[in-house]
């Protein structure tokens, strides 16, 4: 039903560099449809257009040519600050790296989200972010400093944060990159978790066929096409 889609992409295209004489396409009249719910992997070659097509989604790039809805919502002519306000109400990002401050604690990362929305902490955010990492089962390690953790258990705390907001749509960018092949399969164990709990719709790309044929569905995207 028209009512459960959380994304749609139709006819995207992506071109760095329009009108000069380096210009390049990378994504050739994208359609995709992702439902509330669905846990999709996206696999690919290197260079193939996976992570341009992410950002797109995730609203932190915009695409040359088509329509891009998000939660219901025709993203294209949004301002700067609508398209600001509808990504960090709406998505959630998951990278290969954490990118978490290390100076602070597990719990101060996951409240990072609820600070940029509300401008100053309280005990609100607090309970939320306590709720979340206690989600990901760091409860013993909320306070300690995000440099001090494993890597595993800095891709947990970015899940945490990821979900901060409680949105629509969990973007994962390879999250189990860098990680062990125990830590791998832990992280996307929670992440499935998650997907199934809340009904959060998860795009994950990956290298991993394995992980891939744990999804609901696997979109290959070749020279910016998806095949």
């Amino acid at each position: 039903m028209a009512d459960d889609v959380v994304v749609q992409l139709q006819g995207v295209r992506k071109a760095f560099n329009p009108g000069t004489p380096f210009e390049t396409e990378v994504l050739h009249g994208i359609d995709l449809t992702l439902r509330r719910g669905e846990f999709c992997a996206v696999m690919g070659p290197s260079g193939s257009g996976k992570s341009t097509l992410l950002n797109i989604v995730g609203l932190l790039d915009r695409p040359s040519a088509g329509k891009l809805q998000i939660a219901g919502e025709e993203t294209t002519t949004l301002e700067d600050t609508a398209l600001t306000r509808l990504r960090g109400h709406t998505i959630g990002f998951v990278f290969q790296y954490h990118h978490l401050i290390t100076a602070f604690t597990a719990l101060e990362n996951v409240m990072i989200p609820m600070l940029g929305a509300a401008g100053f902490p309280n005990a609100q955010m607090r309970a939320r972010a306590t709720e979340l990492i206690d989600s990901v089962g760091l409860t013993p390690w909320k306070d300690n400093l995000a440099g001090n953790m494993s890597g595993g258990q800095q891709q947990r705390v970015a899940i945490a944060r990821a979900l901060a907001m409680n949105p629509a749509v969990l973007l994962a960018d390879e999250p189990t990159g860098n990680l062990d092949t125990k830590s791998a399969d832990a992280v996307f164990t929670l992440l499935r978790q998650v997907n199934q709990e809340h009904g959060t719709t998860v795009l994950f790309v990956t290298h991993n066929p394995e992980l891939a044929r744990r999804c609901d569905k696997t979109i290959q995207v070749v020279d910016g096409k998806i095949i």
